[in-house]
């Protein structure tokens, strides 16, 4: 199938690793041309120079944490810069810290709230003007199944990330005419650093070793097995494409069959 992203642009949040970097790379794979967002120089040019090793389009990269006040006018002038405009925005961000619903704070809720929240909503809404001239745009979003089925010890981002979900939603219908589309695309155990960093808080939190609490997460997957990046990103790619003009509002889950809700 051709996705219809050759010479498309797109700016993918948090893609210095991980599930990020796995969208970008899938992205650059169709012809796109994509422009990596993170914290560490020396990864992001890392990676870019593998996607322009073996990608279709071309890949470059800015560096910029998404808890920065100004990170909104910073995309906004390297999308211009380095891109020249933008057809496809991929929101992504790191996850909050483990912890009960219990041991939420304030504190803890308004600083994840800024990076998590309110840096994807104001950035969606900086590109909408250009997108709607255009009569084309993909607007992608990723979550996680906890918004489904909140995930234990994961309290802030069960919170946080639900958010998304109404507005996600609100914003889907409002700019459906324009021929833009807005979906949330949601892991489950996907293997990444992520996975691993949870797993380890997990086991320190019950006493007991990563295998333990890896091979109990396996059991309750019915795929029988953690997802692969690659597996993850092709579903966020095709979300982007053209053939998807019609999905929009939608919330895909990439999680084995984990989840139990219909």
């Amino acid at each position: 199938m051709d996705l219809g992203l050759a010479g498309k642009r797109a700016l993918v949040l948090a893609s210095s690793r991980g599930l990020g970097l796995g969208i970008a790379t899938a992205l650059a794979q169709e012809g796109a041309n994509v422009l990596l967002v993170g914290r560490s120089s020396e990864r992001l040019a890392e990676n870019c120079k593998a996607i322009n090793a073996k990608g279709k389009g071309k890949a470059d990269w800015v560096s910029a944490d998404l808890s920065d006040a100004d990170f909104v006018e910073t995309m906004k002038s390297a999308v211009q810069e380095k891109l020249g405009g933008i057809d496809i925005l991929v929101n992504n961000t790191g996850g909050p810290t483990p912890g009960t619903a219990e041991e939420m704070t304030a504190e803890k809720l308004e600083t994840f709230f800024q990076s998590m929240v309110l840096r994807v909503i104001t950035l969606t809404g900086a590109f909408l003007p250009q997108m709607k001239q255009q009569g084309w745009g993909r607007i992608l979003t990723v979550a996680s199944s906890g918004v489904f089925e909140p995930i234990s010890n994961l309290a802030l981002s069960n919170t946080l990330r639900g958010a998304l979900v109404g507005w996600n939603k609100t914003l889907a219908t409002e700019v459906a005419g324009s021929g833009i589309t807005a979906n949330m695309l949601l892991p489950g155990r996907i293997h990444t650093d992520r996975i691993d960093e949870l797993d380890n808080a997990n086991a320190a939190r019950l006493g007991k070793n990563i295998e333990e609490i890896r091979t109990a997460s396996v059991k309750s997957i019915p795929a029988g097995r953690l997802g692969k990046v690659e597996e993850f990103a092709a579903a966020g790619a095709f979300l982007c494409s053209e053939p998807a003009s019609y999905v929009t509002g939608a919330m895909l889950r990439v999680d084995g069959g984990a989840s139990k809700s219909i």
